[in-house]
């Protein structure tokens, strides 16, 4: 597999033949998350699900940023403290992403649960004179890292003379950045310099090294956490190891809204929790893979309106392969799959081209749904078709409502029905049936011969619609 890198901004070749450590950047968690968040975990849900289905081995690390000032001023402001803040929106983030249909991290560490490793990284910066101390903490010391800036591509100068930097004066150098920061309000925590609580960036390093080892394959995140905090992972970890840090930077580009970054003060940020409740998993999971991942993408209504239309379409085409039963056909099935099997799994090995994925996955359902409608679908050409059609949902982590034995008999005895009353011409009985059936999001598609049904995932922005309609 090829993956772009940041920091060298060329492909790197990712040897998938061995174990594949991924560190990805979570989540501060002060507040609800949000489809920008959802959008850079899916894509590393995708990729990792693609991985494992090669066989591959992965350790997945992500963290939870569990220590932080917004934290801290959320409890003050809700008169609580910031353990039971920072431990209700982890629990919310869960519920959230179990939603998505993410595969949990191999383990989920939280700054708070790793203080003595953040303690006993900064010692060691602070003994090969990385680091300082200062009346209000510890800082690292930039100019000692003579590659700063190479992540980011930005200048030292240009940095020091532009980027928005907090005014400390007892700093050497305005760019130096906090790894302990002094402080007596709670949560705070003793240290060899004094209480106090760690900075941002030191967690990712001390907590990525801990589980992962001083060099690791993949350490990704969203665009916007390139500078400052992927670059001063980069500075204090390779100045602590003298190592190369991690071997490929992978990082998935912004969604944005009317074409501007979501903040609360614009008054646009879409929770997940909103999304799911209207869309559901499967339509914002087809949304945030519909570009590729290292580019924005605008959130809109209408994109959302046009994966839902792309979403009817593969339900439509799962229920005609389970329900196909023709058996003397001549279509050349296995040529179709090899080549959409190849487009898919090229797609995604040519630096994770999400976009081309599903362009391979709708043209398998188009061809389905093409025969399906042309009486040429057999029931061998459906059995080999279904295992691929699994796989590639699987992988993007898209699910088809399932329909238990019971509820299946129930709906294959209601359509018997119908077409009992339409034989003897009692259509409104028939109609009651199809109203019943409606009811149930299922719709029936009648065949030569045969009706087949199709049950529909319930899509609350879609019942809105068409109620409005």
């Amino acid at each position: 597999m090829k993956l772009q890198d940041t920091l060298c901004n060329l492909e790197q070749i990712l040897d998938i033949s061995k174990t594949v450590k991924i560190y990805l950047c979570g989540v501060t968690v002060y507040d609800e998350s949000h489809i920008g968040h959802a959008r850079t975990i899916i894509v590393f849900d995708v990729l990792r699900k693609y991985l494992e289905s090669k066989g591959t081995k992965i350790e997945f690390i992500q963290n939870f940023t569990d220590v932080d000032d917004k934290i801290i001023n959320r409890a003050k402001l809700e008169n609580t403290t910031a353990e039971q803040i920072s431990l209700k929106y982890i629990e919310n983030y869960f519920i959230d992403f179990d939603a998505l249909n993410v595969k949990r991290a191999t383990k989920y560490p939280r700054a708070t649960e790793h203080i003595e490793e953040i303690i006993n990284f900064i010692i060691k910066l602070i003994q090969i004179n990385s680091a300082y101390v200062t009346q209000n903490g510890v800082y690292f010391s930039v100019s000692k890292f003579s590659q700063y800036g190479k992540l980011s591509k930005k200048k030292i100068d240009e940095l020091q003379s532009g980027a928005r930097i907090e005014i400390d004066e007892s700093k050497k150098d305005p760019l130096d950045f906090a790894l302990w920061k002094f402080s007596d309000t709670l949560p705070h925590w003793n240290s060899p310099w004094g209480n106090g609580r760690p900075g941002w960036h030191i967690e990712c390093s001390a907590m990525s090294v801990k589980y992962l080892g001083e060099n690791f394959e993949i350490h990704g995140g969203g665009r916007d956490l390139i500078f400052p905090h992927h670059e001063n992972e980069i500075a204090q970890s390779e100045s602590f190891t003298q190592k190369q840090y991690a071997k490929i930077w992978m990082h998935v580009g912004m969604v944005t809204i009317s074409g501007e970054k979501m903040s609360k003060s614009l008054g646009n940020i879409k929770s997940i929790k909103h999304v799911l409740e209207n869309w559901g998993s499967n339509i914002i999971r087809l949304f945030c893979l519909s570009g590729h991942y290292s580019k924005p993408i605008d959130y809109s209504e209408e994109l959302l309106k046009e994966n839902l239309i792309k979403w009817r379409q593969a339900e439509t085409c799962y229920f005609e392969l389970i329900h196909a039963s023709n058996q003397n056909t001549q279509i050349q099935i296995k040529s179709i799959l090899e080549q959409t099997k190849n487009e898919f799994d090229n797609a995604l090995e040519s630096d994770f081209n999400t976009h081309l994925a599903l362009s391979a996955f709708f043209k398998l359902v188009k061809e389905v749904n093409y025969l399906a409608a042309s009486e040429k679908l057999g029931s061998n050409d459906a059995q080999e078709i279904i295992p691929e059609f699994q796989r590639m949902l699987e992988i993007l982590g898209l699910v088809i409502p399932k329909i238990t034995l019971a509820e299946k008999e129930k709906v294959d005895n209601m359509i018997i029905a119908r077409e009992q009353f339409r034989k003897e011409k009692k259509f409104q009985e028939a109609d009651k049936i199809r109203d019943t059936l409606y009811e149930m999001n299922i719709e029936l598609i009648d065949h030569a011969g045969k009706t087949i049904w199709i049950q529909k995932e319930k899509i609350n922005a879609d019942m809105q619609a068409k109620k409005s309609n």
